[in-house]
């Protein structure tokens, strides 16, 4: 099946970025369901087709996989820098939906992720509701926006500012008010030997805690791609079961 690397203008960027895109088998007829994946903190938006088998794993399904580039700029618009989450919500999904024949409605719209893409990930589906009907992500990087502990370098306080927690780069702030009628479907994990284990047990129980579906899993494994690839599978179930497709 085709594999794209798509060079473009971002305007929230303000410059030029690229996203590869597989698209599904010709013999599939579209309209098709949409996944936009996102990568970690050192990686770029070849990473997913490098490290893993998503190719293969997404072979004979409906599905066009996005895979942006984020920079290190954790999905959010920073208080000095790129504008990277109007870049992904703005500009890359107006870019597939007009270019790509895919259905641009929340039920056909998939979003997932590891680490800072994974925090990024369910940031953007608990902010934006309405544009995402799935998220799933691995080793999360949830703290981000949340504790001021993890603002302390200078390029995360660039990027969150010094006042973050419980404002709209907060996941822990966004779940505490989201319309529970309105939420998207929610999927996480994380290794046992990943050092953001804590941080993932603690959002578990914090959406426990506010009475919000998700389904959380704990495997063997550490901060890797070994693990990430292992278990890419099981988040592309949880979206097919979550959008019918």
């Amino acid at each position: 099946m085709p594999l794209c690397t798509i060079e473009y203008f971002s305007g929230s960027l303000e410059k030029a970025t690229a996203m590869n895109v597989i698209l599904p088998d010709p013999q599939i007829d579209p309209p098709y369901f949409t996944l936009y994946q996102l990568h970690g903190l050192s990686d770029d938006h070849t990473v997913w087709t490098r490290r893993t088998s998503i190719e293969r794993y997404v072979a004979g399904l409906p599905l066009v996989v996005v895979m942006p580039d984020g920079g290190r700029g954790f999905y959010t618009d920073a208080r000095e820098g790129y504008a990277f989450e109007s870049h992904i919500i703005k500009d890359t999904l107006d870019f597939v939906e007009r270019y790509f024949p895919v259905k641009a409605q929340r039920s056909h719209r998939a979003i997932g992720g590891l680490s800072m893409g994974g925090y990024g990930a369910v940031k953007l589906a608990l902010k934006y509701p309405n544009v995402f009907g799935s998220a799933a992500a691995h080793s999360s990087v949830f703290l981000a926006g949340h504790s001021r502990d993890f603002t302390e370098s200078d390029e995360l306080a660039r990027i969150f500012g010094s006042d973050s927690a419980g404002g709209d780069d907060d996941v822990f702030a966004l779940a505490e008010r989201a319309q529970r009628g309105n939420l998207p479907a929610v999927y996480f994990d994380c290794g046992r030997s990943d050092f953001l284990l804590d941080a993932n047990r603690l959002y578990h129980e914090h959406l426990g805690r506010l009475g919000i579906s998700h389904t959380y899993r704990e495997y063997r494994g550490a901060h890797s791609w070994d693990y990430w690839d292992r278990h890419f599978p099981k988040a592309l179930k949880f979206h097919r079961k979550a959008l019918g497709f």
